[in-house]
């Protein structure tokens, strides 16, 4: 289904595409065939159609690499990401090339297809897809989860130490065992017939982090599953590099933004723009971490306590500034110095660090990378208000931790860029 549903669009964006060079010709040539159309150079268009659709490939594949870990979903946030991508890889290609270009034609064009690409997710998210599972878990909690996911249909569920189901396995399903537990002897042979009888074969961990994003850390034995990844992981020698280059480049425009704000935090309240606060990064070493106040100067004067996205402590502007997530912004300098990086699980307090290493189990395992300005737990949900709210966030973290890649920052930098522009999102 997966599989199905990737081609189907694509073979969709293609065809709102096509009809977008057809609408282009027509309205601003006169004629439906865009080979044939009267340029004014005599010149063709194929080259600059050429360069579209060659742009269209380029953002649909980087689409497609930044669902490679997830389920992938009707999104309209990555049809404009597509077409941006196209019309930024033509733009390019324009003044290397020296190739005929008209504006009109690719206004049209862009817009039409941008029009059928949303067209084609609002009818898709009408009826998502969904994949028919049949579970083999007694993990109730993992079970609940993947009831939630939009994605999956779950036809049943079966304890690994208990007798085989009666009758055969629908081929339409997917068997879906957990393989931790010893399962009985009866249970054993239902999942080999299975699986040799054609039935498609999955792990419940493999399944559970595709369709909730989220790592089970019921799964976890003795943290091995995760520092190996990150010691094989190739991107991470190269992250740091990504995070200093990126950082520089939209410095002005952060540098920008900075100085309105810092003006709007001393016109709210009284006492500094920046506030410092010591943290724990990489390998639990600690730094000073900078970001613009947000809470009244005494917010702490009964000692530490966890921040809520209600917190009656916070300013006027200090809550907005939350919600859309510019508070951070000071921390680009701390990404620069390395402290962090632009994307990784958000650095802890030391007080609340100790605690949580004491009491939830594989927490110090976060620190196998460098923390971040922002991070999947944070576009996944938002700030913890209690230890249960951290453990939550916890799954989402780890499974950064074991899948951290250049696609899926690039997938969580989107979504914060989004969060910021429109406010929707943030938690």
């Amino acid at each position: 289904m997966r599989g199905r549903f990737l081609l189907i669009t694509l073979v969709g964006d293609v065809a709102a595409l096509v009809l977008g060079f057809v609408a282009a010709s027509a309205l601003v040539f006169g004629t439906a065939a865009p080979w044939d159309a009267p340029v004014p150079t005599g010149e063709s268009l194929w080259p600059l159609m050429g360069m579209l659709g060659a742009g269209a490939l380029l953002g649909s594949y980087m689409s497609l690499r930044m669902w490679l870990q997830t389920t992938p979903r009707a999104s309209y946030g990555r049809a404009l990401t597509i077409v941006g991508i196209a019309a930024a890889f033509t733009a390019v290609g324009v003044v290397i090339g020296r190739v005929y270009w008209s504006r009109p034609f690719l206004a049209v064009a862009l817009s039409s297809w941008l029009l059928g690409a949303l067209a084609l997710r609002a009818l898709r998210r009408r009826r998502p897809w969904t994949e028919r599972v049949v579970l083999v878990t007694a993990e109730k909690g993992l079970v609940d989860d993947l009831r939630l996911s939009p994605h999956l249909d779950v036809d049943g569920v079966f304890d690994p130490a208990g007798e085989k189901p009666d009758g055969p396995l629908d081929f339409a399903s997917t068997l879906v065992v957990d393989l931790r537990p010893v399962m009985s002897e009866a249970m054993a042979q239902f999942v080999a017939s299975s699986n040799l009888a054609g039935v498609n074969l999955r792990s419940l961990s493999s399944v559970y982090e595709e369709h909730t994003g989220r790592l089970p850390m019921v799964h976890l034995a003795e943290g091995w599953e995760l520092s190996a990844p990150v010691s094989r992981n190739q991107y991470a020698d190269f992250k740091r590099t990504i995070d200093f280059v990126l950082t520089i480049l939209t410095g002005p425009l952060w540098l920008l933004l900075a100085g309105l704000i810092w003006v709007a935090v001393k016109l709210d309240s009284r006492g500094p723009a920046i506030y410092t606060q010591e943290r724990v990064g990489h390998d639990g070493s600690t730094f000073t971490l900078y970001k613009f106040r947000t809470m009244v100067t005494d917010a702490e004067a009964n000692g530490p306590q966890f921040a809520s996205a209600e917190d009656d402590r916070l300013t006027r502007v200090g809550r907005y500034l939350r919600r859309i997530r510019l508070d951070e912004i000071p921390q680009l300098w701390n990404v620069l110095k390395g402290d962090l990086s632009l994307v990784g699980p958000r650095p802890e307090r030391p007080v609340w660090t100790e605690q949580f290493e004491e009491t939830i189990p594989f927490y110090g395992y976060r620190h196998l990378i460098r923390p971040g300005v922002t991070g999947w737990a944070q576009v996944n949900y938002g700030y913890a208000d209690d230890e249960a709210d951290t453990v939550e966030k916890l799954t989402f973290d780890l499974y950064y931790v074991k899948h951290m890649s250049l696609w899926l920052d690039l997938r969580i930098l989107g979504s914060s860029m989004w969060t910021v522009l429109s406010g929707f999102g943030a938690r």
